[in-house]
């Protein structure tokens, strides 16, 4: 009887965690402008995410709302780079399933290998990181911000943009990420048991 149900729980942790990994490619897998829609509905379930360094062209800032499923808003910090290098990524996000919590893991960016990316943006909710930025207009319009095509915000609302910016050690904690294209060397994607967040 243990047995059966053994299995059964390992049915469902697979069904659970399979959607979660296709979409994890998806995202990853997206080359094309416009692949991946600038809007879309969010989990509302949050991740982190790390980079030791990021070097981008082009850079924005707006605030606008997220929406779930079930109709709740989640104010976030829309942040955008034009083109970005990044070294040192980690992303995690913690999954609820039949066997505990498991941290889903990607990284890339590792052992001087650079992340490329264009047209990014993250929907974010909290952030901290030391920064470097040039050229920077704060208190703008976010629907006349102009850096990045896809990071603008609504009307009337503050924006802020720069040409040029560099973020070390940067921490955030994410509602969403889109990109138009995502060059990953040395994509590395974990499964493990537990809590094993990237920061």
């Amino acid at each position: 009887m243990m047995a059966e149900q053994g299995r059964v729980r390992w049915k469902r942790f697979g069904l659970i965690l399979v959607p979660v990994a296709a979409m994890t490619s998806l995202l990853i897998g997206a080359t094309a402008q416009g692949a991946i829609g600038a809007t879309f509905v969010v989990s509302g379930n949050g991740f982190k995410l790390f980079a030791g360094e990021l070097r981008g062209q082009g850079f924005s800032l707006a605030t606008d709302v997220d929406r779930t499923k079930d109709g709740r808003l989640i104010p976030v910090i829309v942040a955008g780079v034009r083109r970005a290098a990044v070294s040192e990524l980690c992303s995690s996000a913690l999954v609820k399933t039949p066997v505990g919590t498991v941290t889903l893991r990607l990284t890339g960016g590792q052992g001087g290998n650079e992340v490329d990316i264009d047209d990014l943006v993250i929907d974010v909710s909290v952030g901290q990181t030391a920064a470097s930025i040039r050229d920077l207009e704060l208190g703008r319009d976010a629907s006349t911000l102009d850096e990045v095509p896809a990071g603008r915000g609504p009307a009337g609302t503050f924006g802020g943009q720069a040409r040029v910016v560099t973020l070390r050690d940067v921490r955030l904690g994410a509602r969403a990420v889109t990109a138009a294209t995502f060059s990953l060397p040395d994509l590395g994607l974990k499964l493990s048991r537990g809590e094993h967040e990237c920061y």
